[in-house]
């Protein structure tokens, strides 16, 4: 199995994070992988993206023309990548701040109140953890626990952090189900 994402949106919104999680997940887990991030010329505000790859084989490059799948936090984003995306492929939309629809009709298009549902939880920064709980339930590339365990490791010391994320995983994940 393999799975090409680019997760994208304004620097802030977590998208480096939400990339390096699922990276470090599936390290954990055995599997091969690759994170590329890319920052436009402001960090906070501007625009962000990262190419996550995890495969069960060895990952040739780190650079994906056409991903499977694309997470899109905010308008210019879809803008960019909406268009990348494999026919068959899937677009994952924070409904809370995008509301343009894409004209793509050969991809499945999941809209999720990322924002939303954060501010539900009390915390508008876990609208990352919202778009990835329902990546990783619609392709399956690796369980929400992965993702636990390694925010195990990615919040030492800041544990208190954990279990809001992973409501937020859930209540992603619960979107797509």
């Amino acid at each position: 199995m393999k799975q090409e994402v680019i997760m994208a949106g304004f620097g802030g919104q977590g998208v480096m994070s939400m990339g390096m999680l699922l990276a470090y997940a599936g390290m954990m887990e055995g599997k091969e992988v690759s994170w590329m991030p890319s920052y436009g010329p402001e960090m906070r505000g501007g625009t962000a993206n990262c190419t996550v790859i995890v495969s069960d084989k060895r990952i040739a490059s780190p650079i994906t023309p056409s991903p499977d799948t694309s997470i899109v936090m905010n308008l210019p984003s879809l803008d960019k990548f909406s268009s990348m995306i494999k026919p068959g492929g899937v677009l994952i939309i924070n409904s809370s701040l995008i509301e343009k629809d894409t004209n793509r009709t050969d991809i499945e298009v999941i809209k999720v109140p990322c924002n939303e549902i954060a501010n539900e939880l009390g915390n508008s920064r876990v609208a990352n953890m919202v778009a990835l709980g329902a990546y990783l339930q619609k392709t399956g590339i690796l369980p929400l626990e992965s993702i636990v365990k390694a925010m195990k490791k990615v919040f030492a010391g800041k544990e208190h952090l954990i279990p809001l994320n992973e409501t937020a995983l859930q209540r992603g994940a619960a979107v797509v189900k």
